[in-house]
């Protein structure tokens, strides 16, 4: 019985011994991060069995435990891998809102301040101070451009250094892990126990390690994880590490991609498999706003410098040159372009064969004067790729596709779905080839004034080339516009001047072969001086120089009135007309016309809803991340409340353990005194 009571008496003293130093350890850890509360285990010997029952032999500790939860914990990590990547995206796109909408230095300011100094040289042409202001606000202008596209790809080399950083903490991360399984393995196969404070480590780890990518997890028999990313790539298997690293994308090297290092090499990444945590907030900033942002302030440099050149080619500087009347080489030459832009950017896969050709694009001028210019420039890069039967031209916003046999064939189907743009290549595109078109990605860098233009404020082309005028002579009451030049104007009035003569209701005397519309009709081609083209009081004449646009374009001027037999009109070139601004006049009314994203907006109007955009993604990423934040917070509490250390419930089981200990010494007390009184008879 004494022996009985003696090890009952013990094991209960183990037993509580065991309950006070996890119950301590507890408390020591209360502010450990990621330590999960730990308890004992208890269970009862087996029994002795005896003529008067099975008589108990006490207690043993099974296992300390964790008192763990994998769902609250997976919980908790999911919810810290989003929180993390919506703090990464907000982070970065705050700069780009911050950039757009500064007052001072945003680009509207500029753009408003341009077109002011158009306007001035519009009510006074002759003034060269005036045209030197232009110069100067519209180099102002390129400068802000310029800024705000340097401070864009800046960023981009900014989140290529973030990348490589964040890779390299990932790494890190899973090497930790890595060392951990090891160690755990050990561990537990020494004594068969859970080794609860590795495992605490280890899932601290895991939890670090999602806040920089979102991974999954699947556990092995021997307690150790593996931890895989995106579609399933393993990142650490047991003790093993799959590194990441960074490369430069084959598509586009100026990007830092994510590869996975393999016996084969580096294997690149999609981004798409890329989410959760620091990295998937990077690569989803620069793919969706970044590349957003950066590709519309070039649509909207490319389509000013685009409309603004095009305008500009329709008229006469103040020397009297025009496109119509150039000055001799030996003294001067017309200058059409305003604004000097780059070209379109392409970049040749870092794969393509060998044998690949060069493959170029051009900006298409914008299309014929309609009421304004415009560009059908949109905010998309492109990929063009070959087969070897077919060539295929990828919107990558959007997927859309154009397919032709060669890239001629593929620029006829974008001539019918214009997209701002043209391809050339220098021979067939061969199979396996792929190529990266980027319209407007670098435009706003490169945007600038031509710097002949700037040197010579007189090249500014103010006025028309050309003035309608009636003769003194006319008996009639018919008066004639000034007239305007469109596409093709120069083809038009070749034969210039030339006299037109009113006649028994029509119009004579017009170039042999000219083309006349009016109002936009189509055209009548004159095969004799004494065709008659019908008058009609207000109507609009268009000498036709270019028959592609609709209306039909060239020089156009509007009769009103009624003019009397042999009454004349006369179109010639304008002579002296330095206080002409009519060119200046259809400049300045580009501000506010819809010239981009196929005559639906404006210059002003496509930077506002750039800022708004921008601002509204922000805005939008803040309060996902603020909600995102709020959902971590709860399943933080809720984990924490399961697991975390409790110093209330950890002093009550002090006492309860103090006690048990208390209690089955005085157990062992009360056997050892009936031990030694058993003795005593024995030994008398």
């Amino acid at each position: 019985m004494s022996t009985g009571m003696i090890g009952s008496s013990l094991s209960g003293l183990q037993a509580a011994q065991l309950g006070l130093q996890t119950t301590q350890h507890n408390i020591a850890n209360a502010k450990t991060a990621g330590y999960t509360r730990q308890q004992t285990v208890q269970a009862s010997n087996d029994a002795m069995k005896t003529g008067a029952g099975f008589v108990g032999q006490g207690t043993h500790v099974a296992t300390i435990e964790r008192v763990y939860s994998q769902f609250l914990t997976n919980q908790v990590t999911r919810s810290q891998s989003s929180a993390s990547e919506l703090d990464s995206y907000y982070a970065q796109v705050k700069q780009i809102d911050n950039l757009l909408a500064d007052p001072t230095t945003g680009v509207s300011p500029a753009l408003q301040g341009f077109f002011q100094s158009v306007q001035d040289v519009a009510a006074d042409p002759g003034q060269l101070s005036s045209r030197q202001a232009m110069i100067s606000s519209a180099q102002t202008l390129s400068a802000q451009y310029q800024s705000v596209g340097g401070q864009l790809a800046q960023m981009y080399a900014d989140v290529n250094g973030q990348i490589a950083a964040t890779v390299a903490g990932i790494n890190s991360g899973a090497e930790q892990i890595a060392a951990l399984n090891q160690k755990i393995g050990i561990a537990e196969a020494s004594v068969g126990q859970p080794a609860n404070d590795l495992r605490d480590l280890r899932d601290q780890a895991l939890l670090d390690l999602n806040k920089l990518i979102k991974t999954t997890t699947s556990t092995n028999g021997d307690g150790s994880i593996n931890v895989l990313i995106g579609s399933g790539q393993q990142l650490v298997v047991g003790s093993l590490v799959v590194d990441l690293t960074t490369t430069r994308s084959s598509a586009d090297p100026s990007r830092l991609v994510i590869g996975r290092k393999t016996t084969a090499g580096i294997q690149e990444m999609p981004e798409s498999l890329i989410s959760g945590g620091s990295l998937g907030g990077l690569l989803a900033f620069r793919r969706e706003s970044l590349d957003q942002t950066s590709n519309d302030l070039g649509r909207q440099a490319a389509s000013l410098a685009l409309t603004f050149n095009a305008q500009s080619a329709l008229g006469q500087d103040l020397l009297g040159q025009s496109a119509a009347f150039p000055a001799p080489p030996a003294l001067s030459s017309f200058t059409p372009n305003f604004f000097s832009l780059a070209q379109p950017t392409v970049i040749a896969d870092h794969g393509n064969p060998a044998t690949s050709p060069t493959l170029s694009a051009t900006f298409v001028s914008p299309p014929p004067f309609s009421g304004n210019f415009y560009t059908d420039l949109g905010r998309s890069d492109y990929q063009i790729s070959s087969d070897g039967t077919t060539v295929t031209l990828t919107r990558l916003t959007d997927n859309m596709l154009w397919t032709g046999s060669d890239v001629t064939a593929v620029n006829a189907k974008l001539a019918l779905d214009p997209q701002g743009f043209t391809l050339a290549a220098s021979a067939p595109l061969v199979a396996g080839s792929s190529y990266l078109v980027q319209p407007t990605r670098n435009a706003a860098q490169h945007i600038s004034v031509n710097a002949v233009v700037a040197a010579d404020p007189r090249l500014i082309a103010a006025a028309g080339p050309m003035i309608s005028s009636a003769a003194k002579a006319n008996t009639g009451a018919a008066t004639v516009s000034a007239g305007s030049a469109g596409p093709g104007y120069a083809a038009a009035v070749a034969a210039a001047p030339m006299s037109l003569v009113y006649q028994s209701g029509g119009l004579q005397n017009f170039p042999v072969g000219a083309q006349v519309s009016i109002n936009g009709g189509v055209p009548v081609t004159i095969a004799a001086p004494t065709d008659v083209v019908p008058y009609t009081s207000g109507a609009s004449i268009t000498l036709v120089g270019s028959v592609v646009s609709t209306p039909p374009s060239g020089f156009s001027f509007t009769i009103a009135g009624l003019p009397n037999n042999g009454d004349t009109f006369s179109l010639a070139r304008n002579a002296g007309g330095t206080a002409d601004g009519r060119n200046m006049l259809a400049l300045g009314q580009l501000q506010t016309q819809h010239t981009m994203s196929g005559q639906t907006t404006s210059f002003q109007d496509a930077y506002a809803q750039l800022v708004s955009d921008t601002g509204s993604k922000t805005r939008q990423i803040q309060v996902s991340g603020q909600a995102q934040k709020s959902i971590l917070d709860q399943a933080r509490s809720s984990l924490d409340s399961f697991s975390a250390v409790n110093l209330d419930e950890e002093a009550a089981n002090l006492l309860s353990y103090q006690q048990a200990y208390q209690a089955s010494a005085k157990a062992l007390q009360i056997g050892n005194s009936l031990f030694d009184t058993i003795l005593a008879i024995v030994a008398a």
